[in-house]
């Protein structure tokens, strides 16, 4: 399970993205972001372009635990049928 922690915003977007995509193509598909403290609207950027990678690599990507502030950005955005599942939702 690749898992990410601290922030997820424009101040690190792209070495998130990368970070991330070098985990897919190492055949994750599982992405725990339970210790994401700060994220921005960057963050739903870079999981709609993981998705895209992973489905590039014909796999599907499960993200966990995610940050009350997340999914009402993913809410915000429309996009709950994409990202959010009862396992996603943080406890």
């Amino acid at each position: 399970m690749y898992k990410l922690a601290g922030e997820l915003s424009q101040q690190n977007a792209r070495t998130a993205l990368a970070a991330g995509n070098a985990a897919i193509s190492q055949g994750q598909s599982d992405f725990d972001l339970s210790g994401l403290e700060r994220i921005d609207s960057a963050a739903v950027a870079v999981m709609i372009e993981w998705q895209r990678q992973a489905l590039e690599k014909k796999q599907t990507l499960q993200f966990h635990a995610l940050p009350a502030s997340l999914i009402s950005l993913i809410r915000l955005y429309g996009l709950s049928e994409q990202f959010i599942t009862p396992s996603s939702e943080r406890h």
